[in-house]
C-alpha cells in the first residue's frame, strides 16, 4: 500500500496533535501547519510549518503536490453573554474557524483534486450548533458557517473531494483549560453528558482519521456528532 499525503491544519496541539500522531503511526506522510511547533515531536514522516493561516500567504510554502486528505483543526471556545459581544469578537471567531479553513481549501484545491482515490477534508464544528446553549453565540455562529461550508463544498466539488465535519462537545485540550481547570469544573462539564464525562481528543482524533482515509470513502457532506450524547440524549432519573 502506497503511502498517503495528509495535511494538519493546527496540528500541534490537542485533537489536531492526536490526528498527526495517529495518522504517523500508520506510515503515512504528514505535513503540520501551526503557529508554533507546540508539543509536536519530530517524528519521521512529519514535517512542521510555522505558519499563521489566518494571516499569512499560503502560496509560499511547500506543500507535497497531492494531497489525499486535509484536517483544519483550529478553534475558539469564547463563552460570553450576547451583549457584550463586539466586533472584534465576532470576526476573531469567524477568522479562526470559518475564513482560515477556507483560505486553507482555496490554496489546497489542486492537490486535493489529484488524490489517487479522491481527496477528503474534515473540518470542525460544535455542538452548540444543533443545541442551543447560552454564551455561545459567537462561536455557535463561526460554526454554523463551517456546517455550511461543508455541505456546500461536498455538493460543488463532488466527486473529485469528500467534504465532512466533525461536531464534538467538550474535549480535554489544552484550548478547553480554563473549562477544565479544577476538580469541580471537571465534574460540572462531565455531569452535563449523558455518558457523565468529557471527550479526549485520541476519540476525537480517531473519527476524523477514518474521515480523512478511505475507511469512510462513501461518506460525503455529513455533520457527525461525536459528543457524550449531550446533543441528541436526556436521561431522566
Amino acid at each position: 500500500m502506497s503511502e498517503s499525503n495528509y495535511l494538519v491544519v493546527g496540528g500541534s496541539s490537542g485533537i489536531g496533535l492526536e490526528i498527526v500522531n495517529q495518522l504517523s503511526g500508520r506510515s503515512d506522510n504528514v505535513t503540520v501547519l501551526s503557529r508554533s511547533r507546540g508539543q509536536l515531536a519530530n517524528t519521521d514522516g512529519v514535517e512542521h510549518i510555522a505558519l499563521d493561516v489566518t494571516k499569512d500567504d499560503l502560496d509560499s510554502i511547500s506543500l507535497p503536490d497531492v494531497i489525499d486528505g486535509m484536517a483544519y483543526c483550529p478553534g475558539t471556545i469564547r463563552l460570553k453573554p450576547f451583549r457584550r459581544l463586539g466586533s472584534d469578537d465576532l470576526l476573531e471567531d469567524l477568522q479562526v474557524n470559518y475564513l482560515g479553513a477556507v483560505r486553507t481549501i482555496q490554496a489546497c484545491l489542486t492537490r486535493l483534486r489529484k488524490a489517487p482515490q479522491g481527496g477528503s477534508v474534515v473540518l470542525f464544528s460544535t455542538v452548540a450548533v444543533q443545541t442551543g446553549m447560552p454564551f455561545h453565540a459567537s462561536i455557535a455562529g463561526a460554526k454554523g458557517a463551517v456546517e455550511g461550508l461543508t455541505r456546500s463544498l461536498a455538493a460543488e466539488l463532488a466527486p473529485h473531494i469528500r467534504f465532512n465535519a466533525i461536531a464534538p462537545s467538550l474535549t480535554d485540550t489544552p484550548l478547553a483549560q480554563d473549562l477544565l481547570a479544577s476538580p469541580d469544573k471537571q465534574k460540572a462539564a462531565a455531569e452535563r453528558h449523558p455518558l457523565k464525562r468529557v471527550g479526549s481528543p485520541a476519540e476525537v482524533a480517531r473519527l476524523a482519521v477514518g474521515l480523512l482515509s478511505d475507511d469512510y470513502g462513501w461518506m460525503t457532506g455529513q455533520v457527525i456528532a461525536i459528543d457524550g450524547g449531550m446533543g441528541s440524549v436526556r436521561t431522566f432519573r
